[in-house]
């Protein structure tokens, strides 16, 4: 009997991914949470760090936002941004680090915005590594 799950990422650009996985570890706001084949159905929101998806290989995506989704054996991931962590560059990365940085910092950022920030931070600082 099979292990697997679909997994569906989608932007408002386009699906990027469409798979059947063994296991996806998601950054929600309640923590780092694995999703099985077979886990109880949920709905959270993704906060800013890594999807790692592991099927016939092992795929990790960078996310700032989103909403997750899990029913009958179908993982559904909404969110605004995923990027492919293999296909980031070194500039890329600095870059949005420097700029989450300077916001951190901003006096007009309320708590809430500055705990994504925080994560962002915190992500871009591990894949940047």
């Amino acid at each position: 009997m099979s292990e697997k799950f679909t997994v569906e990422i989608i932007t408002p650009d386009k699906i990027m991914l469409k798979s059947e996985v063994e296991e996806v570890t998601i950054p929600s706001y309640e923590g780092q949470m694995g999703i099985l084949k077979n886990h109880i159905p949920i709905i959270t929101f993704l906060r800013p760090g890594i999807i790692v998806i592991k099927g016939t290989e092992e795929k990790k995506y960078f996310v700032e936002d989103g909403t997750v989704e899990f029913s009958d054996n179908i993982l559904l991931i909404l969110t605004s941004t995923a990027k492919l962590l293999s296909e980031l560059n070194r500039n890329l990365v600095s870059s949005l680090l420097s700029k989450a940085e300077k916001q951190f910092h901003s006096d007009k950022m309320n708590d809430k915005e500055k705990y994504l920030l925080s994560y962002k931070i915190d992500t871009l600082k591990e894949i940047n590594q």
